[in-house]
């Protein structure tokens, strides 16, 4: 598994129905795309979940590298960067995921946490934390999936879930989900991923 997100920061007075608007034309595209397990088109609007800017965001997780970077290099990735600019996209390899407490309930929000990989710490230590993360966040009442990964270049740690309700039980940054492409989301590998 591998995890990817971009974000756009977008001007404090941005008409964000404009991203509501184009999530809703163009998020079937990826319905059914080889390789990818979950897209959770996101947003953050600036005042709402305790948001200091207006952000679209979305969060993959990939079943294959291919799929990935077909979706990047030939596909409609290309459409963002021509309406918006190419953007810093980061990636992780994946440490765990899980499935949640409420697997087939609608995503109401995200929660994204980013902690660094402390210096010096036993990386074996900090990955199985991680791994542990997942689990609990997964069992909790409204969790929908839970998975985490690890960035080496940058020594960070992401953790992120998908919630069905608006009030998680997750510390981190809270998006909104506007959308959901899970073609290969069954194909997800579950538990620890190394």
């Amino acid at each position: 598994m591998h995890a990817m997100q971009y974000e756009l920061t977008l001007p404090a007075d941005y008409d964000m129905g404009i991203i509501r608007g184009r999530v809703s034309r163009v998020g079937h595209l990826l319905d059914d795309w080889d390789g990818l397990g979950i897209k959770a088109y996101l947003m953050r609007e600036r005042g709402a979940h305790g948001s200091p800017v207006n952000q679209y965001a979305p969060f993959y997780l990939w079943n294959t590298v291919e799929g990935m970077s077909s979706f990047l290099w030939g596909g409609p990735f290309q459409g963002l960067v021509g309406d918006f600019g190419r953007p810093e996209v980061q990636q992780w390899t994946g440490l765990a995921y899980e499935e949640g407490a409420a697997p087939g309930s609608p995503a109401v929000v995200a929660v994204r946490r980013r902690q660094q990989v402390p210096e010096g710490a036993r990386l074996s230590d900090v990955m199985e934390d991680a791994v542990r993360e997942t689990g609990r966040l997964a069992a909790q009442d409204g969790a929908v999936l839970a998975a985490s990964a690890a960035d080496p270049h940058r020594w960070e740690l992401v953790h992120f879930s998908l919630w069905d309700h608006d009030t998680p039980e997750a510390a981190g940054e809270v998006f909104q989900v506007l959308h959901v492409s899970a073609p290969g989301r069954g194909g997800l590998p579950r538990g620890r991923q190394w």
